[in-house]
């Protein structure tokens, strides 16, 4: 029985560890869902959840909090602006993870860690660029 469970290590040493896990932040909070791993997707949900809540209290005290995590500039804007307005009603969860199976390679769980209420994708853009290709192969 393992008491006071802490982080996971991932293997990889503290530095490398810390700094991955602000990137993985960095990149869900910028394109709204990443695919990544199941042990590395449960470590980014705290992080994340954390920096959109310190985003909701707003202030200079929680930018400069956040700016240790989110190196970016451009998506400390975006979180302090966008993603205050859209969780402003909600009192946390602000993040998913869906299961994806596993990856064919090492046999390693996959998972899509994404927002919460996140805008959908248009179908119908991907859609259109799929059907020119087939309509080649047809007329060959």
């Amino acid at each position: 029985m393992r008491h006071k469970v802490g982080q996971r290590k991932l293997h990889r040493t503290t530095s490398h560890r810390l700094a991955m896990l602000n990137n993985m932040v960095t990149s869900l909070l910028e394109h709204g869902a990443i695919r990544t791993t199941v042990p590395k997707a449960k470590e980014v949900r705290p992080l994340a959840e954390r920096i959109i809540t310190l985003a909701k209290r707003g202030g200079l005290s929680n930018v400069r909090l956040a700016a240790r995590t989110v190196k970016d500039r451009v998506v400390l804007q975006k979180v302090f602006s966008e993603y205050k307005e859209r969780y402003a009603s909600r009192p946390g969860g602000y993040t998913r993870i869906v299961r994806l199976g596993f990856r064919r390679g090492d046999a390693a769980e996959m998972a899509l860690i994404e927002l919460v209420d996140r805008p959908a994708k248009a179908p119908a853009a991907a859609e259109t660029t799929e059907a020119p290709a087939a309509e080649a192969k047809t007329e060959g």
